[in-house]
């Protein structure tokens, strides 16, 4: 993803994984034992992506190849999409983009058998066993490694806004949980999750990991389950924090907004500009209202009035300092696409407007979530084009 008016060292490149749900299209519960050879399958086809085993058999992975545009990113996503619901479709499997199953039960699923997932789930017993969640992971490559680590620092306190535009997860086992993103309260019980703190060099995070590794809490870096991480097998920055997004083009809008944010504050830190880092503790009640309340949120942010701002109006401001990096990158269209979703709601506000409105027409609870699970099927397919 080249600048067409700097240097090369403000190229980004983009990677996205999609963890989706492998649901019967009759009864609308998960297909818990799939046949092997859909995913066999799936491998064969991705191409120059790839499509891979997720910890339970009811889950499939998507991993779009290297991208150097937004714009392929958008062709990235529809291919492997395409790629995963058309195969499904001849083994008589839905694909869902959703980060919980409405109605999923966590007792009924089976592990992958895979050394690694088993000994995950070893170690961490039931934490990992409720652990029934998928999400969307973007990977940037950038820079050197020194400036990745500053640009992901001052990336944290924008990743509570980046959560809420993703959220897709206000039901669990269910029921209405209260929650737009559910996921990251199922996240949370494992360690080393959450928002990092900051670091101000490679050297200081490879020290921090050094020590956990004496320690022997963890192998590598592929352990530390932060919302946002230095990628163990790429030089890549790794922003896990969002659910993954049921429509496509909220997926493409978000993967903009990373983007845009990081050449703008590679520009900034190659001025010795970064802003000050707010505290940590503040960014992570900022991550627990956007996991609440979604795109209807509000932020604490000291430079404001109050101490606290709307999402809208946080967002609005946003944008228009992202513009001409925008502009650089290509993608100000999809950038843009956040105030839209702010405006019209979320995979969440979808399911739940859904499922309250089939309750007032008459609907029974059992009834009204076989709905609220068709929409989400139809909205994974939307904006495809067909395969």
């Amino acid at each position: 993803m080249n600048s067409k008016t700097d240097h090369d060292d403000l190229a980004i490149t983009l990677g996205v994984e999609e963890e989706f749900f492998l649901v019967d299209p009759e009864s609308r519960d998960l297909v818990t034992d799939p046949d092997p050879a859909l995913f066999e399958d799936c491998k064969n086809a991705a191409g120059s992506h790839r499509i891979v085993h997720e910890l339970f058999r009811s889950q499939i992975e998507t991993n779009s190849r290297v991208c150097g545009s937004v714009d392929e990113v958008r062709q990235a996503l529809v291919d492997t999409r395409n790629t995963v619901i058309d195969i499904a479709d001849k083994y008589g499997v839905a694909v869902m983009a959703a980060s919980t199953h409405p109605t999923g039960s966590w007792q009924a699923q089976v592990t992958t058998p895979m050394e690694r997932y088993e000994r995950f789930a070893a170690t961490f017993q039931e934490s990992v066993r409720r652990f029934f969640v998928g999400g969307m992971h973007i990977h940037a490559g950038f820079g050197d490694p020194d400036t990745r680590i500053r640009v992901m620092t001052g990336i944290r306190r924008y990743l509570p806004l980046l959560h809420a535009l993703s959220a897709s997860s206000p039901f669990g086992g269910g029921r209405e949980t209260g929650f737009k993103s559910y996921r990251l309260t199922l996240v949370g019980v494992l360690p080393r999750t959450g928002m990092p703190g900051p670091f101000d060099s490679r050297a200081q995070y490879d020290e921090l990991l050094e020590t956990y590794r004496d320690m022997k809490f963890v192998d590598d870096g592929s352990e530390l389950w932060w919302d946002i991480r230095p990628s163990h097998a790429f030089p890549t920055i790794e922003m896990r924090i969002c659910d993954i997004c049921t429509r496509v083009e909220d997926a493409v809008c978000i993967a903009a907004l990373y983007a845009s944010l990081i050449r703008w504050l590679m520009r900034k830190e190659r001025k010795g500009e970064l802003p000050p880092e707010p505290l940590t503790e503040i960014i992570m009640e900022n991550r627990w209202i956007a996991q609440r309340y979604g795109v209807v949120a509000f932020f604490g942010d000291r430079v404001h009035e109050g101490g606290r701002i709307d999402i809208d109006d946080y967002a609005e401001a946003l944008l228009e300092e992202l513009a001409s990096d925008a502009q650089a990158l290509g993608c100000e269209d999809e950038l843009h696409r956040a105030t839209t979703i702010i405006r019209e709601g979320t995979g969440a506000d979808r399911q739940i407007d859904l499922y309250r409105l089939r309750i007032l027409e008459g609907d029974t609870h059992d009834e009204a979530l076989r709905h609220v699970i068709d929409q989400i099927l139809a909205d994974t397919r939307a904006g495809l084009g067909g395969g």
